[in-house]
Parts: structure tokens; sequence; C-alpha cells
């Protein structure tokens, strides 16, 4: 399971730095690719959505800081 964390956790990085360079740059990583209508372009932003999703359901359980508020009593600070 640690492999794919980590693989998941590299996309999640490359996408939200392509956002980002997007966002400030108006530059878009898949352009690398041959722009967003590539068959590559797409399986990377498929990839980095599978990712997030894989995170969504999987971080709470290896997260450290996670753990350490779910046994809180009261919740955080309490």
């Amino acid at each position: 399971m640690k492999i794919l964390h980590i693989i998941a956790f590299t996309l999640l990085v490359i996408g939200g730095l392509n956002w980002l360079l997007f966002g400030i740059l108006d530059w878009d990583i898949s352009a690398w690719f041959g722009g967003m209508d590539s068959a590559v372009s797409k399986t990377i932003y498929i990839l980095v959505g599978l990712s997030a999703i894989f995170e969504i359901f999987t971080h709470k359980s290896r997260c450290k800081e996670c753990g350490i508020a779910k046994g809180m009593q009261g919740g955080m600070g309490n």
C-alpha cells in the first residue's frame, strides 16, 4: 500500500503544480504532451484524479496527525 501512496502523492503534486502554473502563468504542463486533447494528457489527468480519490478514502487511516486528532476527546484543542 505504501507504493500506491507514494505514486498517488507524486501525481497529486504534479497536478497541483500544474494548476498553480496555469493559474499564475496561464501555462499548462499538458502542452508538453500535445495539449489537453492528447491521449497522454488525458491519461495523466485521469491518473491524477484517481490519485485524489485514492487519497480521500485512505488518507485518514495513514495520517499521523489525523490519527492523533481521531483519538482526542471533544475534537481539536479541547
